[in-house]
């Protein structure tokens, strides 16, 4: 189950990445170079400039949502038997001492 959710998040995030650079910068930025100013010949300017903003905020809450769950449900857990910390466990380690250098 893992695995599949951090593949929906991969996914996810490659969308994510190309809705983005598909937006229309004041520059136009990459938009331009990639042929992306042409994107708003299929809805008309102002319904795609809308699309892309809510598909960007969607699919970014699906990212932090699917993020929590994956760390609070299914993040793999490395089994110790030993519940204390290195502080917890013992006093001061000495560093050993080297004679021959002068003090």
């Amino acid at each position: 189950m893992y695995s599949v959710l951090i593949g929906i998040s991969v996914i996810i995030s490659v969308l994510l990445i190309i809705i983005i650079l598909m937006q229309a910068s004041k520059g136009s930025g990459l938009a331009g170079t990639f042929g992306g100013a042409n994107v708003g010949s299929v809805f008309g300017t102002r319904r795609t400039a809308d699309f892309l903003s809510k598909s960007t905020w969607w699919l970014a809450g699906a990212l932090v949502i699917l993020a929590i769950v994956v760390n609070l449900f299914f993040l793999p857990t490395a089994k110790s038997d030993n519940t204390n910390s290195v502080i917890q466990q013992g006093g001061r380690q000495s560093v050993p001492t080297n004679p021959a250098l002068p003090r």
